[in-house]
């Protein structure tokens, strides 16, 4: 693979619904993901119906 860093960051990863960001390192060296939804649906006071 050549030079590669073990310890070099992973970019985010970036979708319409959802980014997964790299995690620190833990003391046995896992690495985790964690995904952040977005919002992809808006939602809309109630608003009382105007009386007949």
């Amino acid at each position: 693979m050549g030079n590669v860093d073990s310890k070099a960051k992973v970019p985010d990863g970036k979708t319409p619904y959802y980014v997964t960001r790299q995690k620190e390192p833990n003391e046995k060296g896992f690495v985790g993901y964690e995904t952040v939804w977005e919002e992809f649906q808006t939602e809309v006071p109630y608003e009382t119906p105007k009386r007949p």
